[in-house]
């Protein structure tokens, strides 16, 4: 059993949720089943049990490749989650390939950044699309994900969403991801 923490979140896939699931895309490796509805929820010290479906876990942890203007203009510019407008979520599992768990912080934060210009990209699209990034290799070894990202953002907003995406993966970056799902949402009203 997961010890219960206010950083722990369960992604839960199945048949019921506040989210509904539209689609449910592998891009590379494995996929994942597909689910009709997803639900988020904080750290239990009890997990919820699955009739049928799928869980992810992953912990909200400090911010390892940022600068500390970096830091201060996303405080300044990134939204809460859970905002009325933003009907429309996609969660982004991936995993990366072991050449970039070789490479040390620096070098991590030089293809991040210098190279691929993560964080800059993801800046162009603040407020719109707000995110919340989950670490999930800091949990345990048999996680099937190295990190979940979750976005949120308006319907109005899905082309600049897509846009972003678009960005990131033609970057120097997912050279190194190795296993990656995007499954996309919108907010269930039938709860």
């Amino acid at each position: 059993m997961v010890p219960s923490s206010p950083r722990l979140f369960y992604f839960n896939a199945g048949e019921s949720g506040s989210w509904r699931i539209h689609s449910n895309t592998n891009l590379i490796g494995q996929p994942l089943p597909d689910a009709p509805k997803l639900d988020v929820l904080p750290g239990f010290t009890q997990l919820p049990n699955l009739a049928s479906g799928w869980q992810l876990q992953g912990i909200t942890s400090n911010d390892r490749y940022v600068t500390r203007d970096e830091k201060t203009a996303l405080i300044a510019r990134q939204p809460d989650l859970g905002r009325p407008l933003a009907t429309h979520t996609a969660l982004i599992a991936i995993s990366k390939n072991q050449s970039w768990w070789d490479l040390t912080q620096d070098e991590r934060r030089i293809v991040l950044e210098e190279k691929s210009q993560h964080i800059a990209i993801g800046m162009k699209y603040l407020p719109a699309v707000a995110r919340r990034l989950y670490h999930c290799r800091d949990l345990s070894s048999d996680q099937p994900f190295d990190f979940i990202t979750w976005f949120e953002f308006s319907e109005t907003d899905s082309r600049a969403f897509d846009d972003l995406l678009y960005s990131l993966r033609t970057s120097v970056e997912w050279q190194f991801v190795d296993r990656e799902v995007d499954i996309r949402m919108t907010r269930a009203m039938d709860l």
